[in-house]
């Protein structure tokens, strides 16, 4: 344990707190469009009006409305596939810097939208500061994992979710109609996106750069050496510095990992297709349909003041991801992803329940502001810090940028298509709607229980390791003839791992030992 406290410093802390305003950001601008909604829609309307003498219909009202909403997610799909060309040339802590510019021009057009009369600059603006999140969600959590000590870094890795959701709470806030959610200063709301951007864009110079980066990409040994002994608090860094150079070592050998060849390779097939299936178990589960449409939903179920309630959801969310931090290192990766789904998929019957019977019992819209908030503490338990930080866990160095990219990529899309799809899918559905989540929810379960491994304690080569078929046993003890297990990090570590039995496919199902 005490080895444990020297290793939080306090550029340690520094560097992921600075980190983590992008995804601050990235919450911010995923639930900033929610509260304004009404007032938005009339400026579209009167926009129109302005130039056509004539006001929009409600379909094509809906339609603006959906795509202005869906468009970030366009701006994060490409944003989040562009992670592996920043990363590599610029380093992570150099791009994090670089991409806050599409932070300040994608709030200058949202804030500046209405003086101008153009709800194109709008819609451009939310496109901006989708592709600036889409770069943040992949360079936020790859370099946290870069920088933290392997007993640390699933505990630093739900930081990245933290800061997500401190975002969403804060455009929640901010966006009640008595501070910057009303008529005149809904602009404002918008535009504050700047603000942390030139934030951490100061504070970054102050922050090292990634030390594998250093090591491995660029052969900086003694720059990253010293790095190493600030960031951890001690001289003696020569266990993280071999790590690192095992695994230079082990890309030196392989060819450079493109995306095709994270689908063509079976070492890296297997981690992919997780990495994905987790991306989408965090869109698909339902939570971005609450968030973008929460204040409809407590409308829908007769809540007289939906934002406070809203705001509330708001407020479970940090205090859940809180708990995860401390729980992620002690209930391990897996247990705590399945967890949530299973509560989810609950809360979602009740939601639904809720739903259904509020015009007959009013007093049902309590029911369904419980489910609403178990279905968001659930959430933020395991599925959504989770599949963040576990991508950057299932893959060693040289694959990690194009492991990220598709990974963010796969979850922008599903982000983008629940934003679009579900005002369609509510009104084809109505009370209903959550059944076809919970539907999602138990597929996301089965896969998890049979193919998802246990990350817990294992370093970035432990884990590829076992993918990749490696035997070494770490602990002394042979294992079972045909097996493989991942080695133990170090030999007071016995975390339990997956087995690989190497007589069968590569995309075989995985367990616990």
């Amino acid at each position: 344990m005490e080895g444990e406290k020297k290793q939080v410093t306090v550029p340690l802390l520094l560097a992921v707190s600075v980190a983590v305003i992008g995804s601050v950001q990235f919450g911010y601008n995923t639930g900033v469009i929610n509260a304004p909604e009404k007032i938005i829609r009339q400026f579209y309307n009167e926009t129109l009006k302005a130039r056509t003498g004539e006001f929009i219909t409600d379909n094509l009202s809906t339609t603006l409305w959906s795509f202005s909403v869906a468009i970030f997610s366009v701006g994060g799909m490409i944003g989040s596939f562009s992670v592996g060309v920043f990363v590599n040339r610029f380093g992570r802590r150099n791009s994090m810097l670089i991409v806050n510019v599409l932070a300040v021009i994608g709030g200058s057009l949202m804030g500046f939208s209405k003086l101008a009369a153009s709800f194109e600059m709008l819609i451009v603006g939310r496109l901006t500061i989708g592709l600036f999140c889409g770069l943040s969600t992949g360079l936020v959590p790859m370099y946290i994992g870069e920088i933290s000590p392997t007993s640390l870094r699933g505990a630093f890795g739900t930081l990245h979710q933290l800061g997500v959701v401190i975002g969403i709470l804060i455009a929640q806030v901010f966006g009640l109609e008595f501070i910057l959610g009303s008529q005149s200063l809904w602009p404002v709301l918008l535009g504050l996106t700047i603000i942390p951007a030139v934030i951490q864009s100061i504070a970054l110079p102050f922050c090292p750069e990634s030390p594998r980066f250093l090591l491995i990409n660029k052969n900086q040994e003694e720059k990253a050496t010293e790095i190493l002994k600030k960031l951890r608090g001690t001289a003696d860094v020569q266990q993280d510095l071999q790590e690192m150079k095992d695994e230079s070592l082990k890309m030196m050998q392989e060819k450079k990992v493109t995306i095709p060849e994270l689908f063509r390779s079976p070492s890296y097939r297997q981690p992919i297709i997780i990495a994905i299936v987790l991306q989408l178990s965090q869109q698909l589960s339902g939570i971005n349909a609450v968030f973008y449409y929460s204040t409809n939903i407590f409308e829908a179920a007769g809540v007289k003041e939906p934002i406070y309630a809203t705001i509330g959801a708001g407020v479970v969310n940090t205090v859940f991801t809180v708990v995860s931090l401390f729980l992620v290192e002690r209930a391990g990766r897996r247990t705590l992803h399945l967890v949530g789904l299973a509560g989810m998929a609950f809360c979602a019957v009740l939601m639904t329940i809720a739903l259904t019977l509020t015009s007959q019992i009013p007093s049902m819209s309590y029911l369904s502001i419980i489910a609403i908030f178990g279905f968001v503490a659930f959430f933020e338990v395991g599925p959504g810090p989770i599949p963040w930080f576990i991508v950057a866990e299932l893959f060693s160095q040289g694959p990690r940028p194009a492991a990220m990219a598709v990974a963010g990529c796969s979850n922008w899309t599903s982000n983008f298509i629940v934003g679009l799809g579900f005002p369609y899918v509510q009104v084809l559905c109505g009370d209903y709607v959550f059944i076809i989540f919970v539907v999602f929810l138990a597929l996301f379960f089965v896969f998890t229980f049979f193919r998802v491994p246990e990350t817990r304690g294992r370093t970035f080569d432990d884990i590829s390791k076992g993918f990749a078929g490696g035997n070494s046993q770490g602990a002394g003890s042979p294992a079972p003839e045909g097996v493989v297990t991942l080695p133990p990090s170090s030999p007071t570590e016995k975390v339990p791992m997956v087995q690989l039995n190497t007589e069968e496919a590569p995309n075989a199902p995985l367990s616990n030992v």
